[in-house]
């Protein structure tokens, strides 16, 4: 569900914040991941999305009521699983990742 644009945006997103991390920050693979979970966390929590979800017309929502933009303590756990790797290549049988499920999101259609 929705696996392409899931994962074209995770890749928008890398390279802005590869971009940040070169340009601010001497290129430096963990000041990258610390940007992007940055990032990733802030957009989430105002927006409900990050620079590549509204590029792929995606949305994360609150699994519970639809809600967006997340609570903030959900999107932290979302990021901060996300940035683990492993949990993001876990998916169920509803096509959410472990990160998500872990969260408490959905990934949906804006």
């Amino acid at each position: 569900m929705h696996v392409g644009r899931r994962l074209g945006a995770l890749i928008v997103d890398w390279v802005i914040a590869s971009a940040i991390s070169a340009g601010f920050l001497d290129y430096h693979p963990l000041a990258t991941l610390g940007v992007f979970a940055l990032m990733t966390a802030l957009l989430l929590m105002t927006l409900g999305a990050t620079i590549g979800h509204r590029l792929f017309g995606l949305v994360v929502r609150r699994n519970a009521d639809g809600g967006v933009p997340c609570r903030p303590l959900q999107a932290v756990v979302r990021t901060v699983a996300l940035c683990l790797v492993v949990p993001a290549g876990i998916w169920g049988p509803d096509g959410r990742g472990l990160h998500d499920v872990w969260a408490g999101t959905a990934v949906g259609r804006r």
